[in-house]
């Protein structure tokens, strides 16, 4: 069985055009190179996926998958896929209140040794979900969420509903696209970043989109996380 979340009302963000961003690479070219890299990633990475499922059912109980509501271009919702990398049926409440003082708190708290971001030493991680976290592979299944088009590959990160509630107007432009699997925050720092420098780097990529900015940040993506670096 997966996890299911209610899913929230959409709610509409300005348009492309209010940015001038180009429709050759935001409208059909973007999409075209999404499907077909993503379709070929799954089919080389299908071994491992594979094998990372079946080793997620057999080190703890609960489903391989982990499915949460978050908010796509125009703030609609759908259900993000990836692996479970907590002990099943853990609660979310001290994750959401130390990501809302980031969001709200004039002088948030401070993260530890991994950074503002993430919480430290979080309990609720499971020994293979921090190798999991720690290399990204417990992402690889949003490949899906490409696939139908509720993602891309590169793109803002794909926010909770109860997180964009609390960001500040200026930050609503992020949801003028896809979010992606990855995107200019994850090679600029990850979770070393402030919630307040990953949000402007989202808006910064909204600005900058294009083929050649895509590109750039997937070659990044690379070494990243191969390095680890400011992962979990």
């Amino acid at each position: 069985m997966i996890r299911r979340e209610p899913l929230a009302q959409p709610v509409h963000a300005p348009t492309d055009q209010s940015l001038g961003l180009s429709p050759a690479w935001t409208g059909g070219g973007k999409r075209l190179f999404d499907l077909g890299v993503a379709v070929l990633c799954l089919v080389v990475l299908s071994p491992l996926l594979a094998a990372v499922a079946l080793m997620v059912r057999l080190t703890t109980p609960g489903p391989a998958l982990f499915r949460q509501v978050r908010l796509g271009r125009e703030r609609r919702p759908f259900l993000l896929y990836k692996f479970r990398t907590m002990y099943d049926g853990t609660p979310s409440d001290v994750h959401r209140e130390y990501v809302s003082k980031l969001l709200t708190d004039d002088q948030p708290p401070v993260g530890g040794r991994r950074g503002l971001y993430k919480l430290e030493d979080d309990p609720r991680i499971t020994p293979l979900g921090r190798l999991l976290r720690r290399m990204s592979i417990d992402e690889l299944p949003q490949l899906l969420n490409v696939i139908r088009g509720e993602m891309s590959l590169v793109g803002p990160r794909p926010a909770l509903p109860w997180e964009a509630e609390l960001m500040a107007p200026a930050d609503s432009q992020r949801f003028l696209v896809l979010p992606g699997l990855t995107g200019l925050w994850q090679v600029s720092g990850r979770s070393r970043l402030t919630m307040r420098q990953a949000l402007d780097l989202d808006v910064e990529y909204v600005r900058r989109q294009s083929f050649a900015l895509d590109f750039g940040i997937l070659l990044k993506t690379v070494p990243v996380v191969l390095s680890a670096h400011g992962a979990e």
